[in-house]
This record gives structure tokens, sequence and C-alpha cells, in this order.
């Protein structure tokens, strides 16, 4: 079993969303399916075929998400002792260095990232350029349009 990384918020998200889905939308699905069998021949009831439809997306979910839960390693980027090194759940503030834009990601899991909100994916290219380098280091990150070059300026444990 491979263990992945994600952030006390992330697992809270996922049982959040897991949660719902086996106490509201599951419910929900299986009343709908017994009420469009209530309505007779099942070959043309496009309602039936609409929930059993969705029952196979909620119930796949459920495995992801239990799945995910199951082997992820919840870190606490609060209680990291890195020394300064940015490491999976820091927040690193950077610059790119040709175009002076200043950025603040939070390196999180890959369920939990989200680029508007600043959550970048440990995946990544940039934040894997930035893994293990400190503050006034350099990250050389691949891109379509030619190789981007950011300095760290600082990293938070938050």
């Amino acid at each position: 079993m491979i263990r992945e990384p994600l952030t006390a918020r992330g697992a809270e998200q996922l049982q959040r969303e897991l949660d719902e889905l086996k106490s509201v939308q599951r419910p929900r699905v299986i009343a709908a399916i017994a009420e469009a069998r209530a309505h007779g021949d099942l070959k043309e009831n496009a309602e039936y075929h609409a929930a059993k439809d969705q029952q196979g997306f909620i119930e796949g979910r459920i495995s992801e998400i239990e799945d995910r839960l199951g082997r992820a390693e919840i870190i606490d980027p609060t209680r990291l002792t890195a020394g300064g090194k940015v490491v999976f759940g820091a927040t690193v503030k950077l610059v790119n260095v040709d175009s002076d834009a200043e950025v603040t990601y939070q390196i999180v899991g890959v369920d939990e990232a989200d680029i508007k909100q600043g959550l970048l994916s440990f995946r990544a290219p940039l934040a894997r350029a930035m893994i293990g380098r400190t503050v006034g280091d350099y990250a050389l990150v691949p891109a379509p349009g030619g190789e981007q070059t950011y300095e760290i300026l600082a990293v938070d444990y938050r």
C-alpha cells in the first residue's frame, strides 16, 4: 500500500464529503430508484436509469475517498521541524525572476490542490522544484514556454 501525504485540513474535507455521500446522497438516490421502480417498466424508465447511474457515481466516489483516507499519511504543517526547507505542507512565497510576479502557495496533497486558492499539489512541477530548497534558493521549473526561474522568499509552516 502506497501512502499519500495529505494535510489535516484535506483529510477533514474528504471526511466531510464522505459523510455527505453516505448520509445524504446515497439515501436520496436509493429513494429515487425505489420511486422510479414503482412506475413500472424499467426498460424505458429514464428516471430509473438516471438514478442507477447516479448511484454508480456515488458508490465509486465513496470507494475512492475511503481508499484515499485509508492510504493517507496526514501531515500537520504546524508540527514540522524542517529547518527552513520547503517540505510538504509548507507555505512558500516566491518571485518569478523574469516577471517579478510574487506568488504564495501551500504544498498540499493531490485531492486538495486548487491553484486559485494558492494550494499547489506536491506533484506539480513547481512544487517538485521547490521541495528541499530554502529561502534564497532558486527553483528551475520546466514550462511549455521555456524554463521558469523562481526565487524562494519565505517558507512558513502554519
